[in-house]
């Protein structure tokens, strides 16, 4: 509520400080300057996200309103003539005690900022502004003569965020290229591969909706949840699919049989697995920091909905695509795994013959 009534009657508490920068001493005190900070300020005025500008240009106003004996119509910069006896109004920077003055420009005099508060916007909103500001304050400011910078807790939250943005992206990317390189080892065929990787892409996108319809924020504690939820989900489909390639050869190529047969034997396995992680990381949800209630309640998101996609939807894209998925390559996979003594059979196994003494093998 604290935030909410700053933001009504202060148009927010998230700062945007413009520092600029003269280029030699007492440069920000010259009346050309002076007057460049004043048409920003007015700039500024314009954009109905932001707060009244403050800067050393209101302190030199206050000034010279203070000379004429507090006039309000006094209340603007003053005049090259002024400003020789005006000046002398202005605070000591070099004086020990603390002043109004201090808070916006150097001690040498070279240095100066503009400061605004901007109020509880969304990023797309934040880099807008900055962007549409850009090219006005160079056409104020000369860049060959003067440097502007624009900082400030806002600019940093915006550059912060497409960070993990960024970085977001990069992993999933990074964790669906490993992923799809030890599917096509155990499987070796793309067209599997895709078919694996859609119930389990599903989800994330699902994820990231009931973020954003939750008002979730991204942040580092968020970002993770992608990245873990793929790697764990995908177990279930290579679980799934192990089985289906072997029931495959049993059925000599019915599609149809091996698929139920696969899901008949898998199935259990996989409503236990995606339990026993939902409620693992569902537990995340009692405690007390927000950013662990976020992670424990992503994930299991994902993981229950990821769980349910691979034990409805896996199934059906395999029926419904027999003749695409299936390949002679999906029968035949680089590696055989032979997961109980009923799949050894010694008669299909290479046995080596060797000749003894006498002749005999």
């Amino acid at each position: 509520m604290d935030l909410l009534f700053f933001e009504k009657n202060f148009k927010g508490i998230m700062p945007l400080e413009i520092t600029v920068d003269t280029k030699r001493k007492r440069g920000v005190l010259t009346l050309a300057t002076l007057k460049r900070i004043d048409r920003l300020q007015d700039t500024l005025a314009t954009y109905p996200e932001l707060s009244k500008a403050l800067s050393v240009v209101e302190v030199i106003k206050t000034a010279r309103q203070a000379f004429y004996n507090g006039d309000p119509g006094y209340y603007s910069l003053p005049s090259s003539s002024e400003m020789t006896f005006i000046g002398s109004y202005i605070p000591d920077l070099k004086s020990k005690k603390k002043t109004l003055i201090k808070n916006f420009i150097d001690s040498t005099y070279q240095v100066t900022r503009i400061s605004v508060q901007m109020a509880n916007i969304g990023t797309k909103d934040i880099d807008r502004i900055q962007k549409s500001l850009k090219p006005k304050v160079d056409s104020i400011f000369n860049p060959s003569k003067y440097k502007v910078i624009l900082t400030g807790t806002s600019v940093v939250f915006l550059k912060g965020t497409n960070f993990l943005i960024r970085n977001l992206w990069e992993s999933i990317l990074l964790a669906v290229i490993v992923i799809a390189m030890l599917l096509a080892f155990l499987f070796t065929s793309w067209r599997m591969i895709l078919i694996s990787l859609v119930p389990n892409l599903i989800p994330q996108l699902m994820t990231g909706a009931l973020m954003g319809f939750a008002g979730i924020p991204i942040k580092p504690s968020t970002i993770l949840i992608f990245s873990i939820a793929l790697g764990i989900s995908v177990d279930n489909s290579i679980q799934y699919l192990s089985r289906y390639r072997l029931q495959l050869k049993h059925s000599h190529g019915d599609i149809p049989s091996s698929v139920i047969s696969a899901l008949k034997e898998t199935g259990y396995s996989m409503i236990y697995s995606s339990t026993v992680l939902f409620f693992g990381f569902g537990i995340f949800v009692l405690s007390s920091f927000g950013g662990t209630q976020a992670l424990g309640f992503l994930i299991s998101f994902t993981l229950l909905v990821a769980g349910l996609l691979n034990m409805f939807i896996l199934p059906s894209l395999l029926l419904t695509l027999d003749q695409w998925s299936t390949t002679k390559s999906f029968k035949k996979p680089i590696l055989y795994l032979y997961e109980d003594d009923d799949d050894i059979r010694l008669e299909e196994l290479p046995l080596e013959q060797k000749t003894g003494e006498d002749g005999k093998e």
